[in-house]
Order: structure tokens, then sequence, then C-alpha cells
């Protein structure tokens, strides 16, 4: 049923087409897999598959045309990852997307001869997904998110937009595979930075807001919002505490400051879901995974929030606001 609601939302325009201009087509249907931790109903799920199947009819493929998919969605646990990879690798489909480090070792236990386009990943290598990200080797290939350095960045527009600021919680997704990466990175660039660093692993709602609660009680307070499923799912509710607590905050994505939050960070991944169904097209065009090389960001995006930063109480530098790409007031 979620599948199909899901289609439906985002796919209408393909789903509408006429019958009869269906049958005059005459092309041969091609089956694709999509596999994500988010819900069919979680915003960003949504606009991320908007973008793919974006970029999939900008290369001339069309949902219920010339194009199948077949969506588990929801994957938010162990149990459903390893469960949903092994059905739509029984599908028999010809490439599937996988959102996310957490479902692409699932899939990858579940094949070794399906090509899997992987977007959502911070270290591909180290994860054992690919063997280089110049020469994948096996039958996955995709884009990179973050690489690991880039945490110090987080840290570095803290203490820019805050001065005063002392100490960060760090709020981690233990289900995503390499936010402790991204953690050791953080850590080991805050006593350079004179911040003192307060893990707070999350695994559901019903833990971030009593830990949230519990260091904001100190004084000269921040925070810094690690990606992952969990973070993601939970982006109101932690933009919505760091406002009740006069937390000044930095996210890894666009939307969380679009959402209240204070200033992010990050590469455009709807931008790598359209990039997605490039490396889709090449394979069902006969590529191989092994031999497109993993792509990084081209681009981060640095966004403020100055509606946000007033309640705060801060006064944003000039010079950060003329770095920013786009400023929201």
């Amino acid at each position: 049923m979620r599948r199909r609601e899901f289609i439906t939302l985002l796919g209408g325009a393909a789903a509408a087409w006429p019958l009869a201009a269906r049958a005059q087509q005459r092309e041969r249907m091609r089956r694709i897999g999509v596999l994500t931790s988010l819900l069919a109903d979680n915003p960003q799920a949504l606009a991320r598959n908007a973008a793919f199947l974006q970029g999939l009819g900008e290369l001339g493929w069309n949902v219920g045309r010339n194009l199948q998919i077949d969506y588990r969605l929801g994957a938010v646990d162990a149990r459903r990852r390893y469960a949903y990879a092994a059905e739509l690798v029984a599908l028999a489909p010809e490439v599937i997307l996988a959102v996310g480090s957490s479902v692409v070792g699932p899939l990858l236990a579940a094949t070794r001869s399906v090509p899997v386009v992987f977007v959502q990943v911070t270290d591909p290598v180290g994860s054992g997904f690919v063997a280089s990200l110049a020469r994948p080797g096996g039958n996955a290939t995709g884009f990179t998110l973050f690489e690991f350095g880039i945490s110090a960045k987080w840290i570095e527009l803290l203490k820019e937009i805050t001065p005063s600021v002392t100490r960060a919680a760090v709020l981690l997704d233990t289900t995503a595979p390499t936010g402790f990466g991204q953690l050791g990175a953080i850590q080991s660039v805050a006593p350079s930075f004179g911040v003192e660093i307060s893990p707070i692993n999350i695994r559901d709602a019903a833990e971030i807001e009593p830990a949230v609660a519990a260091f904001a009680r100190g004084s000269n307070a921040s925070m810094v919002v690690l990606p992952g499923p969990e973070t993601i799912s939970h982006r109101e509710l932690i933009t919505t505490l760091a406002a009740r607590h006069k937390l000044p905050a930095v996210y890894p994505y666009r939307y969380f400051v679009t959402n209240g939050g204070l200033i992010c960070y990050g590469p455009d991944e709807l931008q790598q879901h359209r990039q997605a169904a490039g490396y889709v097209d090449r394979i069902l065009k006969g590529e191989k995974p092994a031999d497109l090389p993993v792509q990084a960001p081209t681009k981060y995006e640095l966004v403020i929030n100055l509606k946000t930063a007033k309640a705060l109480g801060l006064d944003v530098p000039a010079t950060l606001l003329a770095r920013a790409d786009e400023v929201i007031e």
C-alpha cells in the first residue's frame, strides 16, 4: 500500500498517461528498486524521490511507460533493512537505488550481482561498499555526502556565529554507521576552538527531549546535529528544542534551517538524487557499477536563518553573511 501511495503522490503525471498513448509507445518496461529508511510520508523522502524521478524523466524514463519502480520504505531497524533488501532482490530489478549507509550493507549482503547505486553515504570505502572511489570494483557505486573532515567546519561555524560557546552537544544517530567517524573528527578539533564536546546518542524521539534539556542547563551551550535517519525524521523536534533552550545549533542540511534552525553547512542532497538517476540510466544502458567512479559533492551550501539568530540574540558577523549561499529573513 505504501508503495502505491508513494508513486501516486510523486509519479502522478506519469501514471496519468492515457492508456492509448501508453500502448502506442511499445517500449520495453524496465524494473528498478528503491530502498530507504525514511517513511513514505516523510517530507524529505518525498522531495528526494521527486528529484530522482525528475532526473529519470529528463533522461527519458517515465513510470508506467518504460519504467517500473518497486519501493521498500521505512527500513528503520536492522530486521526491516535485511528483510526489505531481500524482498527487492527477489523481484529481480535491473538496478536498485539505496538511500543511506544503513541500507547499503543489507543490500550488498543480499546480492553481489544486482547493480546498486547509493546516495546519502559518507564513507563507502571504510564501510566496505566499494574497493576505492575511483574503481568501485563490485556491484555498487554512487555518491558520497560528507568527508569526515567537513565535521570540523561545523564547530568553526558555531564559534564564528557565537564566539562565547564553550560547550557543544553532538546529536548522534546511532543507526548511522558513519556518525561515529564524524563525531571523532569533531572531537579532534574541538579543543583548538575551546569547545568541550558532549555526545548525545539517540535512537528515537523519546530520548531526544530529556537529553537536550539536561545538557542545556549549563552555560555557553550549543549543539551540532549529525546527519542520520533519526535526526532527519525528528528535525522539527530538534529545531524546536534548540529554540526553546536558546541553543545555537549547526545542521548538516538546508531543510533544518528552513524549518527554523540557525545555520547549516552541507551538500545539496536533492542534486545527488538527480545525479543518481544518471547512473541508473547508464546502468540500464549497459554500463557496470564497477566502472562508474563514486562521486563526491561539488558544492556545499551555507544557509543562515536571520530570524532564528535574532530570537537567540545573536549578531551574525557581516563576513559570515557575505559567505552565505542563502540568508533566510
